[in-house]
């Protein structure tokens, strides 16, 4: 199990478009509803996938499938959000967003088939997404609050994580577009390395940034242009080995200065209409 953002990643849990997706006539009854900025291409969304997997293969030893389900909807491709790992194993949570609350249920299961350890599950009025929750090392848990994670589940995830966390900080997130569009905390930062973190500073608390500074972190600054082309959303599959959406050349060069090895695969249909990049699309499992 990890409790890691950047170490290297020995398996993951994903999910196939035509799995999640379907086919382009069910893209066309739903995308609106889901909130997309236009309907994707399924045919195209497969084709970027692969390549996505692709990349995913040379470097991930386990990679295991989210089947199709009924009971979830085209969300159900960023399997980041419905549970967070921790060293002993998942925290199954529910969505802020309430059309992607099944997906837990789902999610669950898969886990109990494959025998991959639960530690806990949200119960109640909580609610919160995995892209609220960074580990910011193996014993700090940044947990952002914002439209799509609540107060009770932050006291929850803390009750469940004691024994495991020494400092958990909770980071007040901006209304930024409102209450509709999602702003996670993996919004705004990607942690690539113990030290290096790619962030788009305008929507962090100063709090935040001075503590990330205060704990020896080079800061790669994500422009305006990038940040809306998801440039922020960057996957570590090893320390400085990341995968990024392409069309962000700037924040790609800034990484690539740091010492890292950028893969980049063509995310438009699969990441950009849906605001889910690479570490949306992915839910880390166990990394060492």
């Amino acid at each position: 199990m990890t409790a890691s953002m950047h170490k290297k990643l020995n398996r993951v849990i994903v999910k196939h478009p035509k799995d999640a997706f379907l086919n382009q006539e069910h893209l066309n009854k739903e995308w609106k509803r889901f909130n997309y900025i236009s309907e994707p291409d399924f045919t195209k969304a497969e084709q970027e996938y692969e390549q996505f997997l692709e990349i995913m293969n040379k470097h991930v030893e386990n990679i295991e499938f989210l089947p199709a389900s009924e009971s979830v909807g085209l969300d159900s491709l960023y399997t980041h959000d419905p549970v967070k790992f921790t060293k002993n194993g998942a925290i199954i949570l529910k969505s802020g967003k309430k059309l992607r609350q099944p997906e837990a249920e789902a999610y669950k299961n898969f886990l109990l088939e494959k025998n991959i350890p639960i530690l806990g599950e949200l119960s109640g009025e909580a609610a919160a997404d995995g892209g609220d929750i960074v580990w910011l090392d193996d014993r700090t848990l940044l947990i952002g609050r914002g439209y799509r994670t609540n107060d009770e589940a932050i006291e929850q995830i803390k009750e469940m994580t004691r024994d495991l966390v020494d400092e958990c900080i909770v980071v007040q997130l901006p209304h930024d577009q409102g209450e509709e569009e999602c702003l996670h905390l993996m919004s705004f930062i990607s942690i690539v390395d113990d030290n290096l973190a790619v962030v788009y500073s305008r929507l962090m608390p100063v709090f935040l940034r001075q503590l990330l500074i205060k704990r020896g972190f080079q800061l790669i600054e994500v422009p305006d242009e990038e940040y809306h082309r998801l440039g922020c959303n960057v996957l570590a599959l090893a320390p400085r080995v990341c995968v990024m959406v392409s069309g962000n050349p700037y924040t790609k060069e800034k990484l690539v200065e740091a010492g890292a090895t950028v893969y980049e695969y063509e995310g438009n249909e699969i990441s950009y209409l849906g605001t889910g990049g690479p570490t949306c699309l992915t839910c880390p499992v166990v990394r060492d």
